[in-house]
């Protein structure tokens, strides 16, 4: 049987105010040409189908035709809830579409309970774990803990116990969390635009949780990663953020063998997915940002700048957008030594804007010009104490017992 694993769709999500619903549309066409041209029988998507709970408009329409088109594909999918999902809008209509073909699994009261396919090596179960919240999770099953740990041990133990009575069948077990041994192993693959689902610092869920398992396809991780030849994270299909910059995005095209002692025989190659824009991360002075033939590969690229000058350039991001038209995010550093202690109070031979000026040299490494000291001296003026303005009447005296 041959598996296309995916996750963290994310679609509706932007990029630093960039729409990428059209990028995501334009993934959903490579993934169903993968399909046909590949012979997929199943695609999983392991969570986080939308970025938010309440997606919008658009993001409904572009799922709605995804999940359109692949059921009338030679494929059958099987989809789980992440912990971007709203459960109950995602899996609306779960049973209508198990009919089409399209396996929505986003209830815990379904864990335990799987897709059930067929192969000419016979059966194989996909167990679709949805993301499961830790407290609703203790609270409804009664766990000794508050985990992810806890948690998804008592799903592989449903999991565990519908499979022992099915004689040999494969299993294919999908889930969303933080499984350990994932991105301590290649720093690489850490990426800022996940979010948090640690509970009182507590994410991680050990690999052993699913031992016995055919295969077990991870969501919640952006970057792909191999803890072992049956535990694999997909990582999403685009980038969405800078962090990601070094990632190669796509899916995992997995063939699942017959059934043998020991577990089926597993192999899987990665699909790359288009780019549909590259990402940079450029560091430097503005003039050689805008100067250095070496950049040249961003000039059509997604680029988050540093700037080093010792001082601001004036409309710095509008100069940088003159060679890098899609700069979306600039911040400035500069080798100024840094400022220790207390401000010193002033004392009646340094005027406010003598102190205002000394704060600007000492945070930027360097006297403010003319024109901005002008301008220091406006700003300081408008705040000073207008000696026309009323008198405060003291406060009257408190005469003691």
């Amino acid at each position: 049987m041959r598996l296309l694993h995916t996750s963290d769709w994310h679609l509706g999500r932007s990029f630093h105010r960039e729409g990428m619903l059209d990028h995501q549309a334009a993934w959903v066409d490579h993934l169903l040409e993968v399909v046909a041209a590949e012979e997929v029988d199943v695609v999983l998507v392991s969570g986080d189908v939308y970025d938010r709970a309440l997606p919008q408009v658009d993001a409904v329409r572009l799922a709605d035709e995804t999940l359109a088109r692949l059921a009338a594909s030679r494929a059958r999918v099987v989809l789980t809830s992440g912990n971007h999902d709203s459960a109950q809008r995602l899996g609306f209509g779960s049973r209508l579409a198990d009919a089409a073909g399209v396996h929505l699994r986003t209830r815990h009261t379904d864990v335990g309970v799987p897709v059930l396919l067929e192969d000419e090596h016979g059966p194989v179960a996909v167990h679709g774990l949805p993301y499961l919240d830790p407290e609703g999770t203790r609270t409804t099953w009664g766990l000794p803990a508050r985990s992810h740990e806890a948690a998804l041990g008592e799903a592989m133990r449903r999991v565990r116990g519908d499979l022992a009575g099915r004689g040999g069948t494969r299993s294919v077990v999908m889930a969303h969390a933080f499984v350990a041994g994932g991105v301590e192993r290649d720093p690489s693959l850490e990426s800022d635009s996940e979010r948090d689902i640690s509970v009182g610092g507590v994410s991680i869920v050990p690999s052993s949780t699913f031992a016995g398992s055919d295969y077990v396809a991870l969501g919640h991780l952006h970057g792909r990663h191999v803890l072992d030849e049956r535990v694999r994270y997909s990582g999403s299909p685009l980038a969405y953020s800078f962090s990601e910059a070094g990632h190669t995005k796509g899916s995992w095209l997995v063939d699942l063998g017959a059934p043998a002692e020991g577990g089926a025989a597993v192999s899987a190659t990665f699909v790359p997915a288009p780019v549909p824009r590259p990402l940079a991360r450029l560091r430097g002075t503005l003039d050689e940002l805008l100067s250095d033939p070496r950049h040249a590969h961003a000039e059509d690229a997604w680029v988050q700048a540093v700037l080093t000058d010792e001082g601001r350039p004036a409309a710095a991001m509008d100069r940088l957008r003159r060679r890098f038209p899609h700069a979306l995010v600039l911040s400035f550093e500069h080798s100024a030594a840094p400022v220790g202690g207390l401000p010193a109070a002033p004392s009646s031979g340094r005027s406010d804007h003598d102190v205002v000026a000394e704060f600007v040299t000492a945070m930027r490494g360097r006297a403010p010009e003319a024109d901005e000291a002008a301008l220091l001296r406006r700003a300081v003026d408008a705040c000073c104490e207008d000696p026309d303005a009323d008198p405060v009447p003291a406060a009257p005296e408190q005469v003691g017992a």
